[in-house]
């Protein structure tokens, strides 16, 4: 049995898939996330992108009852190389208060559907911590 997440607070999925899905209510697989708000509308730096990723994986943490403390593994997306300072302040920035930071992995990629988007990221949980 697993529960699924979409918090009202952000854009729903575009396609036919969670934004989040609680797998025997022990972990909690995230969808990618990319910088879209609420609106549907996408912001242009890299870095408001960044920001707005970690905005949304923090509602839908929030919404299984979760904060950044049970994130696992954080796996992000970038589309070039000079995004990677901007991504890692906004990634730096929600890990600062943590005493244990994730696992995290970083990939260059060549594109997301929408040329705009710069970045995409998605995470696990862990409800036992």
């Amino acid at each position: 049995m697993h529960k699924i997440y979409n918090p009202p607070q952000i854009c729903p999925p575009f396609a036919n898939y969670s934004h989040a899905v609680a797998a025997s209510g022990k972990m909690l697989f995230l969808s990618g996330q990319l910088g879209v708000l609420p609106d549907g509308s996408l912001p242009q730096s890299a870095y408001a992108q960044s920001r707005q990723c970690l905005a949304n994986i923090n509602a839908i943490l929030s919404e299984a009852g979760l904060s950044s403390r049970h994130v696992v593994h954080l796996r992000s997306f970038v589309t070039d190389r000079r995004y990677l300072a901007d991504y890692m302040r906004a990634r730096d920035e929600w890990v600062v208060d943590l005493t244990e930071p994730p696992a995290s992995t970083l990939i260059i990629v060549s594109g997301f559907a929408r040329p705009e988007m710069t970045v995409e990221i998605e995470a696990t949980a862990c409800f036992d911590l």
